[in-house]
């Protein structure tokens, strides 16, 4: 593990920038992040503002490892990269999808707080319509299904094709009960875990429980590169890396740990700087042909513009309320140390 940094180098190392999104997503229509420029290169430090200290401990964990350590060495140097479709209405799924270069794979928000199932289905069949009879599409409810709600939704859209629904239901016991439900109603929708997974304090449970097909990792939730490579390993379950809603830094993270997996059979969900409308370099990390590169993701590490971070320095009183949580999340972890 990487020396943990002082407090006084890591804030003044610290930049809270504050970026407009495209659309709405996961109820975010701005995204926050800390920029964090360490001797080994910026690092981002960004957890969602409703997760404790203990999250977002795991959180700078990350940082640390990009910015003071070393990051695992890549085994490829290029990543498949999926589309994300949030839970918009069936008429701007063709608008959204355009602004991605990654059209064989789509991931598609579903079970948004007051939208119905008639909504999921219409959003995914018009996803399918775009991209067509070959591409690969995978839901995503973020747990807010019942057991019995979630077989219900993926029954009807498993008639439009799945390759697979992430965290449908939000415990370990309703995804295995889930996934044995579909099973005996002959639906062959596999299960991914991702909050299961990166939220969990015994994140190899699913595994141990059957409850999932697959799993779901996010660099910066699990505390970093090594950390999410020894969880994957652990679990011995196929891995799809995924993005936190990052900026292009973040997301050179989490590119290099989808390069350092042993195995990687799935599109990753590594596109979403598509969901910003501005990033903190003048080439954001967006797929090229439906890739992403090892050389293009330090590229994004390397290339922070401080006229971009100047321009999207968030006031005052939030560049305070970001500090004292650092100093929160530091302090957690100096008391493991």
């Amino acid at each position: 593990m990487t020396d943990l940094p002082s407090l006084e180098e890591m804030l003044a190392a610290a930049h809270v920038v504050t970026l407009p999104m495209r659309v709405r997503f996961r109820g975010v229509t701005e995204r926050e992040a800390v920029l964090l420029k360490g001797p080994r290169g910026w690092a981002e430090w960004a957890p969602f503002p409703e997760y404790g200290d203990a999250d977002a401990a795991r959180w700078l964990l990350a940082s640390v490892e990009l910015g003071w350590g070393e990051v695992p060495a890549p085994v490829r140097i290029e990543v498949g990269v999926n589309a994300t479709v949030p839970a918009v209405g069936p008429g701007e799924v063709e608008g959204v999808l355009a602004t991605f270069d990654a059209r064989r794979t789509a991931k598609v928000k579903v079970a948004e707080r007051g939208q119905s199932l008639t909504d999921d289905v219409a959003r995914v069949t018009e996803v399918r319509r775009v991209l067509g009879p070959d591409a690969r599409i995978r839901v995503d409810a973020n747990g807010a299904w019942s057991v019995a709600d979630a077989a219900e939704a993926l029954t009807a859209l498993f008639r439009v094709g799945l390759e697979y629904a992430e965290q449908p239901c939000a415990t370990v016991e309703e995804l295995a009960a889930l996934r044995l439900a579909l099973a005996r109603a002959g639906v062959d929708v596999p299960i991914a875990a991702d909050e299961s997974i990166r939220r969990a304090e015994d994140p190899l449970r699913v595994a141990r429980e059957g409850a999932a097909d697959l799993v779901v990792v996010k660099v910066a939730p699990l505390g970093g590169v090594a950390r999410a490579l020894a969880i994957v390993e652990a679990c011995g379950l196929p891995a799809v890396v995924s993005s936190a809603l990052d900026t292009s830094v973040g997301l050179a993270g989490g590119v290099a740990l989808a390069a350092a997996l042993p195995q990687l059979d799935h599109d990753c969900g590594l596109g979403t700087a598509a969901l910003l409308a501005a990033d903190v370099v003048p080439d954001p990390l967006l797929p090229r042909a439906g890739t992403l590169t090892t050389d293009r993701a330090q590229e994004a590490r390397d290339g922070v513009d401080p006229r971009r971070v100047a321009a999207y320095r968030s006031g005052a009183e939030r560049q305070q309320w970001w500090r004292e949580r650092l100093g929160r999340a530091h302090a957690h972890l100096a008391a493991q140390v």
